[in-house]
C-alpha cells in the first residue's frame, strides 16, 4: 500500500500522540507499505510554526527537525508535481482548505491512500485510511 500522510497524522506519529488511530499506526509501521509526506504538508507545518500555532517542546530548527523526523520514521518526501496540480480543476468544491485539496490531488495523481481522520478529505473520490 502507498500511503500519503496528512499533516496531523504525521505530527501525531512523530510525537507518539494517542489521537493517531491504531489502524494508521500499524499501516505506517508496516515495512511493506510505502509512506510519503508531501512537501505541501511540510509547508503547512512550517507556516503554522512560524505563525505561533505549532510549538516545539525544545528549541530546534523547525525545518531540520521535521525533515529529520520524516527520515527517522522511514517516510519518503513527495514533491508537488504538475500532474498533481492539474488534478485541481477536476475537484468538486467540497472543501476550501488549499493544503488538503493539494494532498487530494497528489493522492489521485499518484494512486496514494490518504492517511487522515479529516472527514472533509474523505468526501472526495480518493481512498482514505483511518
Amino acid at each position: 500500500m502507498k500511503l500519503l500522510l496528512d499533516s496531523c497524522t504525521f505530527l501525531w506519529l512523530i510525537w507518539d500522540e494517542p489521537e493517531l488511530s491504531h489502524e494508521a499506526r500499524v499501516r505506517i509501521a508496516d515495512p511493506l507499505n510505502d509512506v510519503y509526506l508531501s512537501s505541501i504538508s511540510l509547508w503547512e507545518i512550517l507556516l503554522k510554526h512560524q505563525a505561533g500555532r505549532l510549538a516545539l517542546s525544545k528549541p530546534v530548527d523547525p525545518e531540520r527537525y521535521y525533515i529529520e523526523q520524516r527520515e527517522a520514521h522511514r517516510i519518503a518526501p513527495l514533491p508537488l508535481s504538475e500532474e498533481a496540480v492539474a488534478q485541481m480543476v477536476k475537484l468538486p468544491p467540497l472543501h476550501r482548505d488549499p493544503f488538503d485539496r493539494m494532498l487530494i490531488c497528489q493522492a489521485i495523481a499518484h494512486g496514494l491512500v490518504v492517511c487522515t481522520p479529516d472527514r472533509a478529505i474523505q468526501q472526495y473520490p480518493v481512498r482514505t485510511l483511518w
